[in-house]
């Protein structure tokens, strides 16, 4: 099911593997139909993570990256639309030679390929492959068709790892491994049978519960992994090798490896577990709600972030969720609350709802030298705030939300005006890595210790250097600028303990033993407050 732990599960399989020695790749297959998660939305899949070359992924992509500390390409992110629109491509380059193209066998061989052609650009010596959705979905069945080829075509290379939800209802207190033995056998009607199963539940698995899931899915007790509910998702790695997951693997592959060395994770954990004093973070954003429910996953990558650069400090992050609605109140105590917060946040997003309370945030943090930091949306914003209250222009906006505002701060470029013209939103989006020139003496090049970054993008609308001498002349600092196309990618202001807005996405570049340097310095300034 969505949310038990496929993703990270994947990831750290790749981590204990990296760890003996192994270079390692991971793909992540989405059973939707969008070509891509640019379309998705936040509150129901959870964050659009965005890799270099600019292809919008699912937010395990990130884990992926977090854990084995690499840049993953494109190919290594596939969905159903995206496997469908490449077979009618090729169908109509005439590259079945007139065959008849049929969903099977043409899709999931499409599938293989893809596969087949990361490893080979990765020179990977294994890959972990994530199959999204549930076992029994009618949206996934070609992938796990896929799966059954490949492993027909090679067998001795070819593992599957069956993560399963064990309950514990709350009136009974037993752990129940039913559904777990139903999943096996609905799996096993896909012509699969698990090698591993990594038992998920609230606590660890006892032996009893691992003879029955034995017996009943026709394997061994050492093939049933305990995967229970921790406070950190880093330490999974390490709970897989107390059961010595990654001995398991390479046996059942007859391959041999140096000893495991995972000591500066080890190390990275422990510091967790040990951290006392806290540092308070609020993230003010629109995309928590989702029924009755919380849903911290809009801003997965700005968490971790948060958290690796907390740890790094050692301190405990302590994070709440704003609702940038709730600002927007007339008469509202609730901008008042901020002063209990060591930092605030504004990350990325898109359209109006909540803009004129984050916009209210801002200014509240820049006036009472609380440490700001923008990313994206929270960058345009700042400067919507500061070209109102500091430079007088009351009517100064974004023209993605209001497109008649006759003080465009935030404005589409030309090139991009004329493709939205004529409908066309596909290219108006500026995505993946770009380069960002710093200036010296900035607090963002102090951070850097470098002049020359390269950053993440994912936004269509950008910073308006009509404007750019008055700004500057009242104050606001502009610390790094695209050198190929004069386009404000860091905003700083002086006489503030933190106060940086960034175009980019910071948040996709930072690692669990590397924290990017923004947030390194931000958690700094949040905890000197």
């Amino acid at each position: 099911m969505s949310g038990v732990g496929k993703g990270v599960a994947t990831a750290s399989i790749g981590k204990i593997i990296q760890s003996r020695g192994f270079s390692v790749t991971a793909i992540k297959i989405d059973p939707y139909v969008n070509v891509d998660a640019g379309t998705m939305n936040p509150t129901e899949h959870g964050e659009v993570f965005v890799l270099d070359e600019g292809t919008e992924c699912d937010q395990d992509m990130g884990n992926y990256e977090r854990f084995l500390g690499i840049n993953l390409p494109a190919i290594n992110y596939m969905t159903t639309g995206s496997i469908y629109e490449s077979v009618i491509h090729k169908e109509r380059n005439m590259e079945y030679g007139g065959k008849c193209v049929e969903v099977v066998p043409h899709i999931p061989l499409e599938v293989i390929d893809r596969i087949e052609e990361a490893v080979k650009r990765a020179k990977a010596d294994f890959i972990t492959i994530e199959i999204g959705g549930t076992v029994g979905e009618y949206q996934n069945v070609l992938f796990l068709e896929a799966a059954r080829m490949l492993r027909l075509k090679k067998p001795e290379d070819v593992l599957f790892v069956l993560v399963s939800y064990l309950p514990i209802p709350n009136k009974i207190g037993e752990m129940k491994t039913k559904p777990t033995q139903y999943a096996v056998r609905t799996l096993n009607s896909a012509g699969i049978q698990p090698d591993i199963i990594l038992a998920r539940s609230s606590a660890p698995l006892d032996k009893k519960r691992k003879e029955k899931i034995a017996i009943n899915c026709n394997m061994r007790e050492e093939d049933v992994i305990s995967a229970p509910d921790i406070e950190s998702i880093y330490e999974v790695p390490l709970n897989f090798e107390k059961d010595k997951l990654s001995d398991l693997i390479l046996k059942k592959l007859s391959l041999r490896s140096k000893k495991s060395n995972l000591n500066d994770w080890r190390k990275f954990v422990v510091t967790i577990k040990n951290v006392k004093k806290s540092v308070k973070i609020g993230i003010v954003g629109k995309y928590f709600g989702t029924g009755n429910f919380v849903l911290s996953d809009s801003y997965l990558s700005v968490i971790e972030s948060v958290k690796h650069a907390a740890f790094f400090h050692k301190r405990q992050p302590q994070i709440d969720w704003l609702n940038a609605e709730e600002y927007e109140q007339k008469n509202s105590q609730a901008l008042k609350k901020l002063k209990q917060y060591d930092g605030i946040i504004v990350p990325g997003g898109f359209g109006s709802r909540g803009v004129e309370g984050k916009i209210k945030v801002i200014e509240f943090c820049r006036r009472n030298k609380i440490p700001y930091f923008g990313l994206c949306y929270g960058m345009q914003l700042a400067c919507v705030e500061f070209a109102r209250h500091v430079c007088g222009l009351s009517k100064a906006h974004t023209t993605e939300i209001d497109k008649d505002t006759p003080q465009p701060i935030i404005d589409l470029m030309m090139e991009q005006k004329a493709l939205l013209s004529k409908n066309r939103y596909g290219g108006t989006m500026r995505l993946g890595a770009y380069y960002c020139q710093l200036q010296k003496g900035t607090r963002a090049f102090k951070a850097y210790g470098q002049e020359l970054i390269s950053e993440r993008h994912r936004h269509r609308y950008e910073f308006n250097n009509q404007f750019r001498d008055l700004l500057v002349k009242k104050g606001l600092k502009i610390a790094g600028l695209n050198p190929d196309r004069d386009l404000v990618e860091i905003i700083e202001l002086e006489n503030h303990p933190f106060f940086v807005a960034v175009q980019f996405h910071p948040e996709f570049k930072s690692c669990p033993n590397k924290p990017h340097p923004l947030f390194r310095e931000f958690i700094k300034a949040a905890i000197r407050k």
